[in-house]
């Protein structure tokens, strides 16, 4: 009987080992880049909003960057603010929530890290930390001021800018990438 069994281990050990499994990058991305992303967006809506009275500006760079506490009921750019507050909460809760399950499972997909992995992983982390904050407070705190003298771009935070990069990097990659299944 052992000799059968050493047998048997033998001719396991001579044939070829079996391709390594497929690992997805999910793991790594949530902690190498979502979570401390989300950590990084709370925080500094935490500083803000401790730290600073509302509409409040802090010039950084004078004429060109601020800190400036607002806060946004609405979607980027103040998007549905006019439409009655319970059903914007419901939609963009629910369209962030829907964003995250669906960018999750691409990467949980994924077989390797990339850059739309990447992006993935950053514009989960930005509809999670504006998540955060309706579930909490039912409007997203925007502090960063980009401005010229009268011109201003629209108040954001740390999660919309997440969410930017990521986007530019999933256009950027489409644009330039040789890979036809990119």
């Amino acid at each position: 009987m052992s000799e059968a069994v050493s047998n048997d281990a033998a001719v396991a050990a001579s044939e070829p080992s079996a391709a390594p499994a497929r690992r997805s990058p999910l793991l790594r991305l949530m902690c190498l880049i979502t979570l401390p992303v989300i950590v990084l967006d709370q925080v500094t809506k935490l500083i803000v909003r401790s730290h600073m009275e509302l509409y409040q500006s802090i010039a950084i760079v004078p004429h060109f960057l601020a800190l400036t506490y607002t806060l946004n009921p609405g979607a980027a750019f103040s998007m549905f603010t006019g439409l009655p507050p319970w059903f914007r909460l419901a939609f963009l809760i629910g369209m962030n929530l829907g964003a995250i399950v669906v960018l999750t499972v691409l990467l949980a997909r994924s077989e390797r890290m990339d850059f739309n992995s990447v992006a993935f992983a950053l514009i989960i982390a930005g509809a999670a930390g504006n998540v955060i904050d309706r579930g909490i407070r039912a409007e997203v705190i925007d502090f960063i001021r980009v401005h010229y003298y009268g011109w201003n771009y629209p108040i954001f935070n740390v999660a919309d800018s997440a969410i930017t990069i990521g986007v530019a990097l999933i256009l950027i990659t489409s644009i330039f990438s040789r890979d036809p299944a990119a």
